[in-house]
Formats: structure tokens, C-alpha cells, sequence
């Protein structure tokens, strides 16, 4: 017997209903348990990671000068300066690695010229400790412009460049900075000179009739200059207090290595390299200044060429 087409309609409504009903059923549920866990997630959240409004401290200095930080405005300028340091993490705590490596490097010579420690913080924030090169073409970890590293006896040619050479640019920052003192006697406004050049800064001493950094209206990048020296030197001087946790394991160990003096043409440092049981890449990362895969030395100058000793970066 043949069932009436109304039957088999009202059958195949009731079994659309039914899955009707299980789709809906499996939505609610899906939308339930996507609630739960966003909900969790944000539990979680709230639980792991909190985001702190900071206090700056109330009393400053750099390079043994007093920050006047009863000025308001002063005040907000230092603030800002910490909150953008401390929660820019990654960047940060790549200062903290990378000056394990380089500040010993950097701090018997900024002594030996009588120039105050905290300059070591400007090699800091003008680099990041890298061989890094400006949009206005300055250049190495103390971003000397080529006019200048040459003013200050800084060999710069297409084969050989000592703005990348850590040791010769740190000697040549302290000439500069300590002639900046002398005009200014200040070490903040040798500072702000380092950033604007010091015929800017006498330019606007002159004009706005002041005598010192932190009475001084600068551009921003200047004006906010000295400001985060201070921010990284405090936050370096009490990092758990602004929440770095530093592993003595994850910093940047000092590189060890010996020197070889060369007074002649090289003529493939490639070559030169194997010699020494060394890469190219290994060879250039001791030595930046060296800017060729060669050195023509007509005039026999003696310099010396870095060698790792670690046995890690040697060839197999």
C-alpha cells in the first residue's frame, strides 16, 4: 500500500524539525562554551599580567648634576620617560643583554678621559648597542655623522670605517663630549649637544636667554634626550622595581679574543679568515670598521684585527 504524499511530507517536516533542533542544540552549545572560555581567558589574564601606573623617583642626577624634579613639568618629562622604557619589554630587556657585553667595554674608557659614567647610557638609547645606521646617516653605537667621526679623528674611507669600532667611537664620543663641557660646563647640555649639535644648543641658550638643560624649549627628540638617559639609568639601577627579571644566564657575555696586527695589503679577508680558523661572517662581526671583503693599505698603517679565542665561533 502506498503512503499519501501528505504523510511523507508531514514525515520529512518532522525530521527537518528534529535536525533543526539538534543544530540549534550544538549552537547554543558551541556559544556557551566559546562564553566559558573567553571568560576563563580573561581570568586568567587579569590573574598573570598587570599593568602599573609608576612613580619616578623624587630625587635624580646625571653625571653628578641634580634633575630638578620639584618642576612639575620636569617631573612629567622623567615620567614619561620611565613608563615608555619600563613597558616597551622586548626593548628593554634587549638594553639589559646587550650592555653585559658592551658596558665593560665602555666604562674604563669613558673613565680614563674623565668623562662621568652615566654617558654610557647615551651610547644606549642612541643605538641600542648596535652597529645601527640613522635615516640622517649616523652611524655605530655612539651615531657619529661622517663629518664629525672625522673632526674627531675617526678614520672613515669605503675600506675602512671606525664609527663601527666600538673602542675608537668611544674615544672620539669623549673628545666630544668633553669639549661640549668646556663651552658649557654642564654635563646636561653636553648631552643635549651630542643629540642637537652644539651650534644648536648655543643657538637656543642665546635666544631664550637660559643657562640650562631643563629651562631649555627643544625640539622633541632633544627635549626628551636627557630624559631617557635618566629613565634607563634608573630603571638599570633598580630593574626588579620596575618588574625585570634579569637571568644572569641570559645576558651577553663579553667577547673574547686576540689581536693581530696588520701593516700591508689584504687581499681577500675571506682568505685571511681561514687562515685563522675563522668565517668571513665571524671575522666581519669582530671587526665592523673592516667594510671591504679587502684592505689596499698603500701607506702600511698598522691595525689591529680581532681574533675570537671561544672555540664556538671557530671552524670545524
Amino acid at each position: 500500500m502506498r503512503k499519501s504524499p501528505s504523510i511523507l511530507k508531514k514525515a520529512l517536516n518532522l525530521i527537518l524539525v528534529f535536525f533543526a533542533i539538534i543544530g540549534f542544540f550544538q549552537l547554543t552549545i558551541a556559544a556557551f562554551s566559546e562564553e566559558k572560555e573567553e571568560a576563563e581567558y580573561k581570568e586568567k589574564m587579569q590573574d598573570a599580567y598587570h599593568i602599573f601606573s609608576l612613580s619616578p623617583p623624587k630625587e635624580a642626577s646625571f653625571a653628578g648634576e641634580k634633575v630638578p624634579t620639584q618642576e612639575p613639568e620636569v617631573y612629567e618629562r622623567l615620567d614619561r620617560e620611565i613608563h615608555s622604557n619600563t613597558y616597551f619589554h622586548s626593548n628593554t630587556i634587549l638594553y639589559f643583554k646587550r650592555a653585559n657585553r658592551w658596558f665593560p667595554v665602555i666604562e674604563p674608557l669613558l673613565a680614563k678621559h674623565g668623562v662621568p659614567d652615566d654617558f654610557k647610557y647615551l651610547a644606549l638609547i642612541e643605538s641600542g648597542l648596535q652597529n645601527v645606521v640613522s635615516p640622517a646617516g649616523a652611524t655605530g653605537y655612539w651615531q657619529f655623522l661622517k663629518s664629525t667621526g672625522k673632526e674627531y679623528g675617526l678614520e672613515i674611507n669605503g675600506e675602512v670605517d671606525e664609527r663601527y669600532h666600538l673602542e675608537k667611537a668611544t674615544e672620539a664620543a669623549c673628545s666630544y663630549l668633553k669639549d661640549s663641557y668646556k663651552e658649557y660646563g654642564s654635563w646636561s647640555l653636553a648631552a643635549a649637544a651630542y643629540n642637537a649639535g652644539k651650534r644648536r644648543i648655543s643657538s637656543e641658550l642665546d635666544r631664550q636667554q637660559a643657562n640650562n638643560y631643563y629651562d631649555l624649549l627643544l625640539n622633541q627628540e632633544t627635549g626628551r634626550y636627557v630624559f631617557r638617559i635618566l629613565a634607563i639609568k634608573e630603571i638599570f639601577n633598580q630593574p626588579e622595581q620596575y618588574g625585570f627579571q634579569i637571568r644572569k644566564k641570559d645576558l651577553y657575555q663579553p667577547l673574547k679574543y686576540e689581536t693581530v696586527t696588520v701593516d700591508s695589503t689584504v687581499n681577500n679577508f675571506a682568505d685571511f679568515a681561514q687562515q685563522h680558523q675563522i668565517s668571513y661572517k665571524i671575522l666581519k662581526y669582530f671587526n665592523p670598521w673592516l667594510r671591504e671583503a679587502y684592505l689596499h693599505n698603500d701607506s702600511r698603517k698598522k691595525y689591529a684585527i680581532k681574533i675570537p679565542t671561544n672555540p664556538n665561533y671557530q671552524l670545524n
